[in-house]
C-alpha cells in the first residue's frame, strides 16, 4: 500500500458541493488501496474575511491574536471534511497542524517548523483511517498557535509528506499542472509533464504561484516526490522532481512574471568602502528584501546605484534609506513602482550560450527597454514597464517555441546564459 499525502487549497473546498467533491476523490484514491493523509486550507475566502473583521475591529492587530483567528478557518474545513468522509462511511479523523505533531519557533505570522512529531498521524494510519491535518499553522514549544505564512498549506503538506515517508505529495489546485506561463496570459501556454526542483524552485521565487518557494525547497532537501494536478478533474499533472527528462532541444521550461516590482536608486553616494554593506545591511535589520542590485560607474568620486524590492515595501524602504541621510551623505533618492520583473527559466541554459542574448534580442523588437537583468544558471530575469507585460511574454513565449509540441532554439554564440 502506497502512503499519499494529499494536499487541498481553499479554491477546492470553497463551498460544501466542493467539499463533497474533495472526499469523493480522497475516498477513491483509498479505495486504490492507498493509504492516505490529506492537509487543507481554509474554505474559498475564509482567510481573508477573517483579516477584514479583524481590522474593522483594529487597525493594527496583534500578531498572536491574528494567528488565533486565522487558525479557525483550516479547523473549519478540516473537520467538515471528517464529517464528509465519516457520512460516506469511512474512518477519518482531524488534527490542528499542532496535534499533528507541528512544532514552530515564535514568529506569529510568518513561523518555520523546527520539528514534525508525527507520532498521532502514524497511529491513526494503523487503524486505518485517513488523516485530514489544518495547513498554515503549528505550535511553539510554549504552547503558542502559530501560522506559517503565505503558502503555509502546500508547506505543511511537503514538510509532512518528508516525517511520514509518504511515496508521493499531490497538489491539488484549480489548475492541472505547471504550465510554460501563466495560461491567463497565453492562450497556447502547455502544460510540462515533468520539472524539476531547481526549475520549480526558481519559478516560485520569480512569481509563479502554483506553488510555494518553501515547499519546494522542503521537497528537494528529502526527495518528496511532488505532483501538481487539478482537484476538478482526473487529468495527469505535473511530476516536480530532482531530474526532469528533457526534450529534445529544450533551453526554456517557462516564463515566470512579478509585479509585485518597486525601484529605487540612491544617487550621488561617496565612493568610499562599506557603503552598500551599510545601505543593505540597515534594508535587512528592517526586514526588507532586495532583489537586483545594479552599481553605476565612478564619476567625481561619488556612484549611483539602484536596487530592486516589493512594490509593498517601497514606502518602508524610502524611510529606512532616508534615515540614512545624516550618516551617508546621498544626492537624492528616486523610485520607480510602475514595473514589472519578466523571466524565463530553464535547466537547458546552462550547456546552451546565447540565451540571455535572444531575450533581449525579443524584448527589444517589441520596442521596450530594459531597465534592469539578473541571471543565474538557468533563469534571466529582466525589469520593464509593467504595461508591456502581455505582449513580452507572448513574443519570448513564442520565440521559445513554448506553445508547440517541440522547441526550437535560435541564440548567439557568446552568451552563455
Amino acid at each position: 500500500m502506497s502512503l499519499y499525502v494529499m494536499k487541498f487549497g481553499g479554491s477546492s473546498v470553497g463551498d460544501i458541493e466542493r467539499m463533497k467533491r474533495v472526499a469523493g476523490r480522497i475516498a477513491d484514491k483509498q479505495d486504490e488501496g492507498h493509504r492516505c493523509v490529506v492537509v487543507v486550507s481554509a474554505m474559498g475566502d475564509t482567510t481573508d474575511e477573517l483579516i477584514d473583521q479583524a481590522i474593522q475591529l483594529n487597525g493594527q492587530p496583534p500578531a498572536r491574536e491574528m494567528d488565533m483567528l486565522m487558525t479557525t478557518g483550516e479547523q473549519i474545513s478540516v473537520a467538515l471534511l471528517s464529517i464528509a468522509l465519516n457520512g460516506m462511511g469511512r474512518s477519518a479523523v482531524s488534527y490542528t497542524g499542532w496535534q499533528a505533531g507541528f512544532r514552530t519557533d515564535e514568529t506569529h505570522g510568518r513561523a518555520r517548523i523546527n520539528e514534525i512529531d508525527p507520532r498521532r498521524v502514524l497511529e491513526s494510519l494503523e487503524r486505518d483511517q485517513i488523516v485530514i491535518v489544518a495547513g498554515f499553522q503549528g505550535m511553539t514549544v510554549d504552547g503558542e498557535i502559530t501560522t506559517l505564512g503565505r503558502g503555509g498549506s502546500d508547506t505543511t503538506a511537503v514538510a509532512l509528506a518528508a516525517a511520514i515517508q509518504a511515496d508521493v505529495c499531490e497538489i491539488y489546485t484549480d489548475v492541472d499542472g505547471i504550465y510554460s506561463t501563466d495560461p491567463r496570459i497565453v492562450k497556447t501556454a502547455r502544460k510540462l509533464n515533468e520539472i524539476s526542483y531547481d526549475e520549480m524552485l526558481e519559478l516560485a521565487n520569480l512569481g509563479a504561484a502554483v506553488l510555494h518557494p518553501r515547499a519546494v525547497e522542503y521537497a528537494k532537501r528529502y526527495q518528496v516526490k511532488l505532483v501538481v494536478r487539478s482537484s476538478f478533474n482526473h487529468n495527469e499533472g505535473t511530476v516536480v522532481k530532482e531530474e526532469a527528462s528533457m526534450e529534445q532541444g529544450v533551453v526554456v521550461s517557462g516564463i515566470a512574471y512579478d509585479k509585485n516590482v518597486a525601484r529605487i536608486s540612491i544617487l550621488g553616494v561617496p565612493d568610499v568602502p562599506g557603503v552598500l554593506a551599510q545601505v543593505f545591511g540597515k534594508l535587512a535589520e528592517e526586514g526588507v528584501d532586495v532583489d537586483i542590485i545594479v552599481q553605476s560607474g565612478v564619476q567625481n568620486e561619488k556612484a549611483d546605484f539602484s536596487f530592486t524590492i516589493a512594490l509593498s515595501e517601497l514606502a518602508h524602504a524610502k524611510k529606512v534609506i532616508e534615515g540614512l541621510h545624516s550618516e551617508l551623505p546621498y544626492r537624492e533618492v528616486t523610485s520607480e513602482d510602475n514595473l514589472v520583473k519578466v523571466s524565463i527559466v530553464g535547466a537547458g541554459m546552462v550547456s546552451h550560450p546565447g540565451v540571455a542574448a535572444q531575450m533581449f534580442e525579443v524584448i527589444s523588437k517589441e520596442g521596450v527597454s530594459i531597465k534592469m537583468v539578473s541571471t543565474s544558471e538557468i533563469k534571466v530575469s529582466c525589469v520593464i514597464e509593467s504595461g508591456n507585460l502581455q505582449k513580452i511574454i507572448q513574443a519570448l513565449h513564442t520565440a521559445y517555441n513554448l506553445d508547440t509540441e517541440e522547441q526550437a532554439f535560435v541564440g548567439g554564440p557568446k552568451d552563455r546564459r
